[in-house]
Parts: structure tokens; sequence; C-alpha cells
């Protein structure tokens, strides 16, 4: 994956968490709950596309 796309990918997730945030009345622990949620799920992500966490690519949800 481009460098750039990587970036492009990284500005939509934080424009549209910071969207979810700024609009979306919620409690402050519910959003701070969605917030580490994101967070960790973009940084195993990132861990799999530079090739740190290969195993993840091997985790499948549902009958395949």
């Amino acid at each position: 994956m481009p460098l750039i796309q990587l970036l492009e990918v990284l500005v939509v997730v934080g424009v549209l968490l910071w969207l979810v945030n700024r609009f979306i009345p919620m409690q402050g622990t519910i959003k701070s709950i969605l917030n580490g949620v994101v967070v960790i799920a973009v940084v195993l992500w990132i861990m799999n596309v530079f090739g740190l966490f290969h195993s993840l690519s091997s985790i499948h949800v549902g009958k395949g």
C-alpha cells in the first residue's frame, strides 16, 4: 500500500471520528470507548499493513 493511500485512510478515519464526536450527542464514557476501539483498530490495521502483525490476515469472521 503506498504511503499516500495510507495517509488518506488515516485522514478519512480521523475526520469521521471527529464528526461523530462533534455532532452526535453521546455520554462521555461511550465516546471514550468508541475512540479507544477506533484507535486500537487503526493501530492493528497499520501493523498489518507494515507486516508487523501478519497473523491478523488469518483471522476470519463468519462462515467462509
